[in-house]
């Protein structure tokens, strides 16, 4: 949804000297047609995997000092931005999930349709991997990590079965636990929805590389480094990311001034308004080029109204 994010975030990047946040660096796809659109823009990029810090330092090398890349998760975003000397901000992009390199690089450990180490991390220099969450957490915990990130209502009966195969050997390899979950799920629930192993991948995924929580402190620290008339836009891939922005967003452009007040008091009045309209998809025309939009979830917001100090 490239050029709806740009569309969002002109309004914010139009002044002298314009600051901009890509949390979720990536390949540096929307950063480079961040920095094209607005020559006097400054662009601080974030990821936590070196992979991709490296891939965008060749990629962005161009635009040479306008430019500040940091290997850093996004929740460290408040500290990020103090040392980058730029503590107040223009706009904020958080494109989250997983990036086609992390999919596409079958040794990674993030994909079912490779045969690869249980591995899953985005930082590759953190310790705990996937491996180490199947083989070592108790059948409650993983239950819990099924339901709540993977939305798997069968967590009860994969978990059960995990524990019951690492009993016999340790489950270290994609296909293995692919095939543990397959076994674990009824058959006519397998012959529907696409690969069952989906869910309960992405859960993992999102334990090892704790991107809930991450989010969860993101998110908050970004509304509040924005300059009046700043522009936050977040691309979600899932129910759980898309729910916690919606929440976030909410409880920020609300009034909340006590009821039956003949005047609004100030101090309630809210200090940013939706620039959407529920979550926005992507275009059929999006879709037909890239089919890995299908689940992504737009929502964005501004700035209106500052704190007095």
């Amino acid at each position: 949804m490239l050029e709806r994010v740009l569309e969002l975030l002109a309004p914010a990047l139009a002044g002298p000297a314009p600051v901009v946040v890509d949390a979720n660096l990536g390949l540096g796809g929307h950063s480079e047609a961040l920095l094209a659109a607005h020559p006097a823009l400054h662009l601080i990029g974030i990821d936590r995997d070196p992979f991709a810090i490296d891939f965008s330092t060749r990629r962005l090398a161009p635009y040479g000092e306008r430019v500040t890349l940091v290997h850093a998760s996004s929740d460290e975003m408040t500290s990020v931005l103090a040392s980058a000397g730029h503590p107040v901000v223009d706009g904020v992009l958080f494109d989250l999930g997983v990036s086609s390199p992390q999919l596409d690089e079958g040794e990674r450990g993030f994909a079912y349709s490779y045969d690869a180490p249980l591995d899953m991390r985005m930082d590759t220099e953190q310790s705990l991997t996937a491996e180490e969450v199947v083989n070592t957490y108790s059948a409650a915990e993983l239950t819990r990590i099924l339901r709540d990130y993977g939305e798997e209502r069968f967590a009860p009966r994969v978990a059960g079965l995990i524990v019951k195969e690492r009993a016999k050997e340790a489950i270290t390899s994609t296909k293995r636990l692919a095939e543990i979950v397959r076994a674990a799920i009824p058959a006519a629930t397998r012959r529907t929805g696409g690969n069952p192993a989906k869910r309960t991948f992405q859960a993992l995924r999102i334990e090892v590389n704790a991107e809930l929580t991450a989010f969860e402190a993101a998110l908050p620290a970004s509304l509040d480094a924005l300059a009046l008339g700043g522009r936050v836009v977040v691309l979600s891939y899932h129910s759980l990311e898309d729910r916690l922005t919606k929440q976030v967003l909410a409880a920020r452009t609300r009034d909340t001034s006590p009821p039956g007040l003949p005047v609004p008091l100030p101090a309630h009045q809210p200090r940013f308004r939706l620039l959407t309209r529920g979550a926005e998809l992507p275009t059929d025309e999006e879709l037909a080029r890239n089919p890995r939009a299908a689940s992504a979830r737009l929502r964005a917001a501004e700035r209106i109204r500052v704190d007095e100090d």
